[in-house]
């Protein structure tokens, strides 16, 4: 499955399911009065509406490159994710000033049978739709879909600490309160991680120590001949990465035979690992003097 059509599978189950979640919430919060489930019923409404935001990314990422984008659309998946992340943020503010207000008021909420069998069936389908996100998110590197993965996780988590507040509800009065705060909480700790993954994206990342190994073991399987390999740089634009770096060869070969080594490591790693990479031929004895 392409990163495309995991998207729009993803969130189309996401908008179904989290409505008629909503549905049910809202009006378990209602009759029970308890600033926590309503809370709690519109992060669940947040998930339907980003998981709007996931598909449209899905549509404008898989557009194909042109002039004025020449390496593609990918990255409106990370725009996306931080799209989520704003999302989330502005959520908790409101779950934890309510809750403040409501500490300071000695405000109580009255729970019933349906206020917990609704928030039972709503970790249970949450917690569902999380390791779905993720299985998807994982099988096609979409952070987009992580990103809402996440979303489901923590609404699946603020409802096992409503659940936890239903039971406790009737011995301390200041339950609904706390736990609408530890709920904000737990959003803000959503948004940090959804915000930190995309923006190290969009920054740009150094290749991993297991890539540059798996490159030179690839390359030196090809040429053996003696050759350093360094100086690496990759660019990260989801549907394509760009690879740049140095190599170090016998300062007595020919331009030509240079360009030809280049060219054809250029074409293993273009191969094996789906990679464009762009090479910058130097003399073996060769040191940068910034270095």
């Amino acid at each position: 499955m392409d990163k495309k059509k995991a998207a729009y599978t993803e969130g189309v189950v996401s908008i179904v399911t989290n409505t008629s979640l909503f549905v049910l919430k809202l009006w378990a919060g209602i009759v029970s009065g308890s600033i926590a489930l309503t809370a709690d019923a519109w992060h669940t409404l947040s998930d339907s509406l980003s998981s709007v935001v996931v598909i449209v990314a899905a549509k404008l990422s898989s557009r194909k490159p042109d002039k004025e984008h020449p390496f593609g659309h990918g990255r409106w998946e990370q725009i996306a994710a931080l799209f989520i992340a704003f999302l989330l943020a502005v959520i908790a503010y409101d779950f934890m000033k309510n809750s403040i207000l409501s500490f300071r008021a000695r405000e109580s909420a009255t729970f019933g049978t349906f206020a917990l069998v609704a928030t039972i069936v709503s970790i249970v389908v949450k917690e569902g739709l999380a390791q779905y996100a993720f299985w998807l998110g994982r099988k096609t590197d979409n952070v987009a879909v992580k990103a809402d993965g996440w979303h489901h996780r923590t609404d699946a988590l603020s409802s096992v600490v409503v659940l936890i507040g239903i039971l406790l509800s009737g011995k301390l009065w200041w339950t609904d309160s706390v736990l609408g705060a530890i709920v904000s909480l737990m959003l803000f700790y959503a948004t940090w991680e959804i915000a930190k993954e995309a923006i190290a994206k969009l920054l740009g990342e150094k290749p991993s120590p297991e890539l540059v190994d798996k490159i030179e073991q690839a390359v030196q399987h090809v040429h053996p001949e003696h050759m350093q390999l360094h100086h690496f740089h990759i660019h990260n634009y989801v549907n394509q990465q760009e690879l740049t770096f140095h190599i170090r060869l016998d300062k007595n070969l020919s331009i030509e035979r240079g360009h030809s080594i280049a060219t054809e490591i250029e074409k293993i790693i273009k191969k094996e690992f789906g990679i464009t990479a762009t090479i910058h031929v130097e003399p073996l004895d060769f040191v940068h003097p910034d270095r």
